[in-house]
């Protein structure tokens, strides 16, 4: 079985599969042998997962891949657009952030990380502005709560109370969306 290692500076190991394959993150120390042991042992998972993603791939009707050109006119367009909410919603979180950054990414909608930078996905800019919203939200909590607790739900809630529409709206559109990056 391949997979695509990434060493980094963590403790554990963590598998992640997506449809370009396994990917396994693991610590600088660890060896081949203990990489390939830790895949060993998830053989199960990784064919469930392997299955999930092929039937829900199959399920997914072809869509038009954007141009490079459309990516860079949507990041452009986010680069405008989501410095001006990210302002507007940190005060009302109560929170102040890094640099914010523009991706085209295939997985993530946004990410913030322990120095407070928040990234976004371009693709969001295909999305309803209130979806849009619901991510800047999301990503700003986190800077409050660094998971996806009780309490980190309930910052989101007071600040976004639709949260778990929009939500919902990406987990059922979200996916056609990510199927649009090119390359």
């Amino acid at each position: 079985m391949s997979y695509q290692i990434i060493r980094s500076n963590r403790k554990t190991f963590s598998l992640q599969m997506n449809t370009k394959g396994l990917i396994v993150r693991a610590p600088y120390a660890a060896t081949d042998a203990q990489i390939a042991e830790v895949v060993k042992r998830h053989e199960v998972w990784i064919e469930k997962q392997r299955r999930r993603i092929a039937e829900a791939e199959s399920l997914l009707p072809s869509v038009e891949k954007l141009t490079i050109e459309e990516i860079h006119r949507l990041a452009d367009e986010a680069l405008q657009l989501i410095p001006e909410r990210v302002a507007w919603f940190a005060p009302l979180v109560g929170v102040s952030y890094g640099r914010i950054t523009i991706r085209n990414q295939r997985s993530r909608w946004g990410s913030c990380s322990s120095a407070g930078n928040l990234n976004f996905n371009c693709l969001l800019m295909l999305a309803p502005p209130e979806v849009l919203d619901s991510v800047v939200v999301h990503e700003l909590c986190h800077r409050k709560e660094p998971n996806h607790s009780k309490r980190f739900y309930a910052e989101v809630l007071r600040v976004f109370p639709d949260y778990w529409t929009c939500d919902k709206w990406l987990k059922e559109n979200g996916p056609m969306l990510m199927r649009r990056m090119t390359g």
